[in-house]
């Protein structure tokens, strides 16, 4: 058994959608595709739609809200809120700092964290690392994006693809043994050009000529993208599972990063795992990147996919590019 000083696991979940629903046959009128491509090529039915008016701090406080309910726990004693986006309201100031006024957590420490779809995974090991240190006893970490508004609906390659959401855990302290034992992140820069939003910071502003070529909109080079995910997703797994001292019969549940049931499948394969061992939620949600994860995870927890003492494996990659395992025994 790994010992730590002050084991961190996850103590509460929450999440949040839209609930406006697109359909791929809502999508088949606004581009050329049809259910069937997309359901063969993703396991994709539909996604949910944030309205206007409803920006990503809504979602992560809501989300938020329900995960601090779970676990029990009060706003004013949080110590550090993690808002994982690659969508955030702002700029200036982060989405933390928003969630942070909305919840009235008052002695919270507060930032963003990007790192796409991965953004989930990261943000829980940075928080682990906060209370096997000491320095945290209660760290919240939300994932949410409204991918939606940066979608291109002529583009039938991407439009498909994505959907808004959010997803929140609570992480503290838990008994010797249990929580976090292993993780794994990664990152390769070199892969950045095939998944990103060209205009999106500074390099290049989003004027109206930005606007007018598309720039402001997700692009993506799906072979290549496929291709990555396929080798990293079971790999960065394996990673964890090995750092944790335990092996693909350990695992008792798999909870990856819902962009494509093929790749879902493939790490699947690669873990030896039989798809019941998979917890799969594309369908109805579609790929809300840094939501993803966490939205999946608190519906395997309020289904009853999980309990106590069992091998809970997360799994994701994105854009950046990045990935992300760790491997926790369920409190």
């Amino acid at each position: 058994m790994i010992v730590k000083a002050n084991p961190a696991g996850i103590l509460g979940t929450g999440h949040y959608v839209p609930d406006k629903i697109v359909t791929n046959a809502d999508l088949e009128k606004m581009v050329e595709t049809s259910d069937e491509w997309i359901q063969s090529r993703t396991g994709i039915r539909e996604r949910h739609i944030a309205p206007d008016g409803i920006n990503t701090s809504d979602m992560c406080t809501i989300a938020a809200r329900q995960a601090l309910e779970m676990a029990h726990t009060k706003p004013e004693e949080v110590d550090m809120i993690i808002v994982c986006t690659l969508t955030p309201d702002t700029t200036i100031p982060s989405t933390a700092c928003i969630v942070q006024k909305n919840l009235g957590a008052v002695h919270a420490a507060v930032f963003d964290l990007y790192a796409a779809c991965s953004g989930f995974v990261y943000g829980a090991i940075t928080a682990s690392q906060y209370i096997e240190s000491g320095m945290c006893k209660r760290v919240l970490v939300i994932g949410a994006e409204i991918l939606s508004r940066f979608m291109d609906f002529t583009d039938r390659n991407t439009c498909v693809l994505f959907g808004d959401g959010a997803g929140a855990a609570v992480l503290g302290p838990v008994e010797q043994g249990y929580g976090i034992l292993g993780a794994d992140m990664g990152a390769d820069g070199n892969g950045g050009k095939y998944l990103h939003i060209p205009s999106s910071g500074v390099a290049i502003l989003p004027t109206d000529e930005a606007r007018a070529k598309h720039l402001t909109y997700i692009k993506m080079d799906g072979k290549e993208v496929y291709k990555f995910a396929v080798r990293v997703m079971g790999r960065t797994a394996e990673k964890a599972l090995e750092r944790a001292g335990l092996t693909h019969e350990d695992i008792d549940l798999l909870v990856p990063h819902q962009a494509n049931i093929r790749i879902i499948q493939s790490a699947a394969k690669r873990l030896h795992l039989p798809m019941e061992k998979v917890f799969v939620n594309i369908d109805k949600y579609a790929n809300t990147s840094g939501a993803s994860i966490p939205i999946a995870l608190d519906e395997a927890n309020h289904q009853g996919c999980m309990k106590k003492g069992d091998i809970i494996v997360l799994a994701g990659f994105g854009a950046g590019l990045t990935w992300a395992g760790l491997v926790m025994k369920w409190y």
